[in-house]
């Protein structure tokens, strides 16, 4: 049946004659599997474009909730470094702290050897690797927590120490003696006076002339009124081998003999003795050594 010959004649209606066609079975046999196999693609290409209406949609779903993933990121990535930096300041208060406490062997310590690991921002992933910047975000939250965890037993030993040595605190000078900014740091600078190199003993902080000036710890007023190039100058002893000197005054509040709190008023900005402006040079010394003020500074 499928390799005979086959003879269709074809009538047009309303007209004589005829058309005849001659034909193998195999023939008519492929064309009607064309025919259907035809009809199925047409079937298969319009379900395929019947489901792809829906990819737009289903893109514009997925880069929305892609972006706002990634805002997420980055907004944890934000928190997590501020966490950082908080536990960061932390630390450099503990630091300083123990040097003040004597529980520091090295000075240079302050603020330095920290357990944290940093910024986190400079660290993680670039956030288009998602996955990965997750990863790298969970790593860096339990170096974080065991930061903490280490810095908890620290200031349990520190609060002991702190407990034991009350007197000794309360003769540190923690506070700064007066408002302003500090036009001149500690150590060698260029001198206002010739441009010469010279090693500057303590902080200037400049303000306006008449500026209240106070004692940042108790102590014994052991000197008051001029002293050379200092102008009207005052020194505080507050035991330990720790002295404050202050000078420039425009007047000193308290004589010498007197004992001053943490707090108290002991003269005004001036610009006396060898000066080029009004502030306060302010110098703190440990067993007559010049240290640098900011070593004992909290806030």
């Amino acid at each position: 049946m499928l390799f005979g010959k086959y003879h269709i004649v074809i009538f047009k209606e309303g007209r004589s004659g005829s058309r005849n066609l001659r034909m193998r079975g195999w023939l008519g046999f492929f064309a009607c599997v064309f025919v259907l196999a035809l009809a199925v693609c047409n079937v298969w290409l319009l379900r395929a474009w019947l489901e792809s209406r829906h990819l737009d949609d289903d893109l514009e779903g997925a880069q929305r909730v892609i972006s706002e993933q990634r805002r997420q990121l980055v907004n944890l990535a934000e928190r997590i470094s501020q966490v950082s930096r908080d536990l960061q300041r932390v630390q450099s208060f503990d630091s300083k702290l123990r040097i003040m406490m004597n529980m520091e062997k090295d000075p240079a310590d302050a603020g330095g050897g920290l357990d944290v690991v940093g910024d986190f921002s400079r660290t993680y992933l670039p956030l288009h690797r998602q996955e990965l910047a997750a990863r790298k975000m969970q790593d860096f939250l339990e170096r974080l927590s065991e930061s903490a965890r280490l810095e908890e037993v620290r200031q349990q030993d520190l609060l002991l120490a702190l407990r034991e040595n009350r007197d000794a605190l309360s003769s540190m000078p923690t506070i700064w003696p007066v408002v302003g900014f500090v036009s001149s740091s500690f150590g060698w600078r260029s001198s206002p006076f010739g441009g010469r190199g010279q090693f500057h003993k303590g902080l200037d902080i400049t303000n306006r002339i008449g500026t209240p000036i106070v004692a940042p710890a108790q102590g014994l007023v052991t000197q008051s009124g001029p002293d050379g190039a200092y102008g009207q100058s005052i020194e505080i002893n507050h035991g330990g081998g720790v002295i404050t000197k202050y000078g420039h005054m425009q007047r000193c509040a308290v004589p010498v003999g007197v004992w001053v709190k943490r707090g108290q008023v002991i003269g005004n900005v001036g610009m006396s003795g060898r000066t080029t402006g009004p502030h306060l040079h302010y110098e703190v010394r440990l067993n007559g050594v010049p240290v640098n003020p900011m070593r004992y500074i909290l806030d």
